[in-house]
C-alpha cells in the first residue's frame, strides 16, 4: 500500500514516529516536501521516496501524486498542511478529515467565531486581516490585557502578552515585521492552569490519551518549559472539552488541544489538529506501551478503531525544555543521555549543537534540548529530572 506524508521541515514526530510506524506497517512511503535537501539531510538506509512539491498548494499535491503512484493514503502531521491533506485525500476518495474542519481549527480567528455562533464558548477576538494597519485597533473596545498572534500559527512563534492600546499597535507593528502580510488575532486573555488534552478518533470511536500540564515561561510570551503527563482531567472538564471539539467537527484521527481551566471552566487556547509535538508525542508511545503512531496511521488507511486501545494507565511522565535566556552560541551542553536508575527512564535529546549560534526568539524555537523522564512514581520522575537538570549546564557565548 502506498502512504503519501506531507512535510515542511523535519521534525521528531514524523523522522523518529511517523516513518519507523509506516515501515513496520510495510507501507510504501513517500515524501511529499517543499524542503526535500532538508529531509534528505536526515536519511537513514531506509529512508522514504523524497519528492519536491509545494505542499502548500492542494492543487499542487493533488497533481504530484496523480501523476505518480496510486494512493491508498494521504497524511500530514503539519500543522500547516491539514488542509490540503484533507482535500487531497477527499479528492483520490480516501479516508481522512473533513478540509472545513481542519481548516476550521487552524485559522484561529474561524474557531472562535464557529464557537460563539454555536453558543459554546465566547470569548472577545478581533482580527487584523493581512495589509491592514494596526491603528485600526484604536476604534476597538479591546479588553486588557489582551493576547495578539498570527491568525495561523503554531508553537507559540509572536504569541504575546499585551497591557494596553499602545503597547498592542507595537506589538502587531513587530509581528508584521518578521512576517510581511500576516493576518492576526487579538483576543481576550484566558487566565487560569494551561493544560492539554490527547485524543484519537476514527470519528466513531475517540480515545482520550490523557494530556499534559503546561508550565510557561513568564508574560509577556508562552514558551512552554515544562510538560507533566496527566492520566486524567477532571472528568467534567474533559466532557467540557470534547463537547468543543464536538461542536467544531473534530473527531476523525489524532488531536492536540489546549485549554485552560478556571474556576471549574474549560476554554479552549487552540486546537491542533495533529500529534502533540515536541517528542510529547513520542513520550506518549512509550507511556502509554501502545503502537500510537501506528494506530494514527491506520485511521487514515480506513481501518477502525478498537473498543480498548489496551493502553497502561500507571504511567507519570515529566519533560523539561532547558530553554536560551539569551542570543549567541552554545559553547557548552551535555550529548544525548539514555539512563534508567530507580525505575526511572530518562532521556536526553540535545535540539542544538556545540557551536552553532542562534537569535532569541521568544519561542520553542529557543529550546537547546529536550529531557523525558517516564516510571510509575510522579514524585520519582520529578527527582530524577532536577537531578539531571542539576549536574548539567548549558553555555551560550554572546
Amino acid at each position: 500500500m502506498r502512504l503519501y506524508v506531507l512535510a515542511r521541515n523535519p521534525t521528531d514526530s514524523v523522522t523518529e514516529g511517523f516513518l519507523p510506524a509506516a515501515r513496520r506497517l510495510g507501507l510504501d512511503v513517500t515524501l511529499l516536501t517543499d524542503q526535500p535537501d532538508a529531509h534528505r539531510l536526515r536519511e537513514r538506509p531506509d529512508a522514504p521516496e523524497i519528492l519536491g512539491c509545494d505542499v502548500r498548494d492542494f492543487r499542487a499535491v493533488i497533481s504530484r501524486i496523480s501523476a505518480h503512484h496510486t494512493p491508498d493514503a494521504v497524511f500530514t502531521n503539519s500543522d500547516h498542511l491539514q488542509t490540503q491533506a484533507a482535500l487531497a485525500a477527499e479528492y483520490f476518495g480516501l479516508p481522512g478529515k473533513d478540509w472545513r474542519v481542519a481548516l476550521r481549527t487552524k485559522d484561529k480567528a474561524q474557531m472562535r467565531r464557529h464557537l460563539a455562533a454555536a453558543g459554546a464558548d465566547a470569548v472577545w477576538s478581533a482580527e487584523l486581516p493581512a495589509h491592514q494597519e494596526p491603528a485600526r485597533l484604536r476604534v476597538l473596545d479591546v479588553p486588557f490585557p489582551c493576547v495578539v498572534k498570527p491568525r495561523e500559527g503554531v508553537a507559540s512563534e509572536d504569541v504575546v502578552l499585551v497591557e494596553g492600546p499602545g503597547q498592542l499597535e507595537r506589538r502587531c507593528a513587530e509581528i508584521r515585521e518578521r512576517r510581511p502580510g500576516a493576518a492576526l488575532i487579538v483576543e481576550e486573555y484566558l487566565a487560569g492552569e494551561l493544560h492539554t488534552l490527547e485524543t484519537l478518533g476514527d470519528g466513531r470511536v475517540r480515545h482520550v490519551l490523557g494530556g499534559f500540564r503546561t508550565e510557561v515561561s513568564p508574560p509577556p510570551y508562552f514558551i512552554e518549559e515544562r510538560m507533566t503527563f496527566v492520566p486524567a482531567h477532571p472528568a467534567p472538564v474533559v466532557t467540557q472539552v470534547l463537547d468543543q471539539l464536538d461542536v467544531l467537527g473534530v473527531g476523525f484521527g489524532v488531536c492536540h488541544t489546549e485549554f485552560v481551566v478556571s474556576q471549574g471552566q474549560a476554554r479552549l487556547i487552540e486546537v491542533n489538529y495533529r500529534a502533540i509535538g515536541d517528542q510529547c508525542d513520542l513520550l506518549l508511545a512509550q507511556l502509554l506501551d501502545i503502537p500510537l503512531f501506528e494506530r494514527i496511521l491506520r485511521t487514515h488507511m480506513g481501518e477502525s478503531l478498537p473498543a480498548d486501545l489496551g493502553a497502561r494507565t500507571d504511567g507519570r511522565a515529566r519533560l523539561d525544555y532547558p530553554c536560551a535566556q539569551r542570543a549567541g552560541t552554545l559553547t557548552a551542553a551535555p550529548g544525548a543521555t539514555e539512563v534508567t536508575s530507580g525505575g526511572v527512564r530518562l532521556t536526553y535529546r540535545p535540539l542544538r549543537e556545540v557551536g552553532e549560534h542562534h537569535e532569541l526568539h521568544g519561542t520553542n524555537r529557543d529550546f537547546l534540548g529536550v529531557v523525558r523522564a517516564t516510571g510509575t512514581d510522579q514524585a520519582a520522575v520529578d527527582r530524577t529530572v532536577a537531578d539531571f537538570l542539576a549536574a548539567h549546564h548549558w553555555e551560550i557565548t554572546p
